[in-house]
């Protein structure tokens, strides 16, 4: 034990290892170095009753858009919208941004954005892409995650699809030196035979996106694991249907992980009104009887991970089509929402804090490899948030901290605040002029 700590927080309900308990907790130099059931010395942060103290959660699905396409989200308001609900680290995606983080250069154009402006942590996937297969583990070598593909259009020019014989190839590179490939699964075959003419119909947006689309898919990132012996992960799983084959590929060994997303979990399709263009998303949002297999999925250990797919748009963009699904943007706006949203859903099946904390935190971090986030444990990075569980807010789009006012939860009442952020032992502001103290994270 050190003779005095830079910082020390006492709460009734620290959550611990999965438990919630009593402790004081010890920082020296942004590290957490004790743990202890009695006081301890340093400069002391007493946390009220209705407040818990839980880990920084990690957020491994982020489009920030920044370079090239900052009008729909930048690094200064994306930390900002993270920091304000609880989130302390990122993951940004490599599209919508131009360029795509598809070659070294492009990541260095990432973090020349980034460094300036985050006010949290930021790590950074690369993208897999048709022009770049064969030269993947240069973006490895510079740090980067694992590499982002889709096997259908991606909705942007500059991040185009992996055809049947491009999705193996990839695996075939990235397995060599064990690195990770995750994948937007749908079938651009199964889409193409379900083409929709447009138009405000919610529910025929949905049957252009059939669960069938999701399942080949998926299936066909099943049977390349299994040929190549490469790790994948599943992103944004919208359809229940899936989770038989994946049951059954994880059953068998092969390693493969799989997300889910707070809109699938929380918005159902029988309330989405036609035309209302900011609940779009890809793929979609489905009816309640998936969404209810979503959380079973959770619950039993089938679905590993939540994390939002924040993938902002201005408002024009999912706007001035005059709610037709087919042309507005497709992505939901919910960094600052998502844990709040999660946890009011939980909240009312009373799953208790502690699990979802699991999936937004500690198992995203350990997704990425990222050892010393997503849990308050000894020589942790000193990451964590006073969080009032009980205490209600109502959403309104233009007072979050996203660059646009558009969000799929506005006027929703949801449970949860964060009240005060810590990253490595230092309070985060969310003011605008707040100076950048997040670092740029490497694998």
């Amino acid at each position: 034990m050190s003779d005095t700590y830079d910082l020390v927080v006492h709460a009734e309900r620290v959550l611990l290892y999965g438990v919630f308990r009593e402790a004081w907790i010890g920082v020296l130099d942004g590290t957490i170095m004790a743990i202890e059931d009695v006081p301890i010395p340093g400069p002391l942060v007493e946390l009220p009753a209705d407040q818990v103290l839980i880990p920084g959660l990690v957020d491994t699905h982020v489009h920030v858009n920044e370079p090239g396409r900052t009008e729909w989200e930048g690094f200064a308001s994306a930390t900002r919208a993270a920091a304000a609900s609880g989130v302390t680290t990122i993951v940004d995606m490599p599209l919508n941004s131009i360029p795509a983080t598809i070659s070294v250069d492009a990541l260095n154009a990432k973090k020349d954005a980034a460094g300036p402006k985050a006010i949290i942590d930021v790590g950074f996937w690369g993208g897999a892409v048709p022009e770049n297969l064969g030269s993947l583990k240069a973006l490895w070598d510079e740090g980067v995650f694992g590499f982002k593909s889709f096997l259908a259009p991606s909705g942007v020019d500059e991040f185009g699809h992996l055809d049947a014989t491009q999705l193996r190839a990839a695996l075939e590179e990235i397995a060599a030196f064990d690195g990770l490939l995750i994948v937007h699964a749908e079938d651009p075959g199964v889409l193409d035979q379900h083409v929709a003419d447009g138009g405000t119909d919610y529910h025929s947006f949905v049957d252009s996106r059939p669960d069938e689309a999701e399942q080949t898919a998926i299936e066909r990132v099943i049977d390349g694991v299994r040929e190549t012996g490469a790790r994948a992960h599943i992103l944004h799983l919208s359809s229940a249907k899936a989770l038989p084959a994946l049951r059954a590929a994880r059953a068998e060994g092969l390693s493969i992980t799989v997300e889910t997303c707070p809109h699938y979990l929380t918005l159902a399709s029988e309330s989405i009104p036609n035309g209302a263009t900011q609940f779009k998303c890809c793929p979609p949002i489905r009816d309640t009887d998936n969404q209810e297999e979503l959380w079973q999925a959770l619950l039993d250990g089938d679905i590993d991970i939540v994390v939002t797919d924040h993938s902002p748009s201005t408002a024009e963009l999912k706007f001035s089509h005059g709610g037709d699904f087919q042309k507005a943007w497709g992505g939901i706006a919910g960094l600052q929402t998502g844990f709040s949203a999660v946890w009011t859903a939980a909240r009312f099946r009373e799953i208790p804090l502690e699990r979802v904390v699991e999936w937004m935190a500690t198992k995203p971090a350990k997704l990425v490899g990222l050892k010393t986030k997503g849990e308050l444990d000894i020589g942790g990075s000193a990451d964590f948030v006073a969080y009032a569980p009980e205490e209600s807010y109502e959403v309104h789009a233009a007072d979050l901290q996203h660059r646009n006012a558009v969000s799929a939860f506005d006027g929703r009442t949801l449970y949860g605040v964060a009240k005060t952020v810590w990253l490595r032992g230092e309070v985060v502001s969310v003011a605008p002029d707040a100076v950048a103290s997040g670092h740029l994270l490497s694998r």
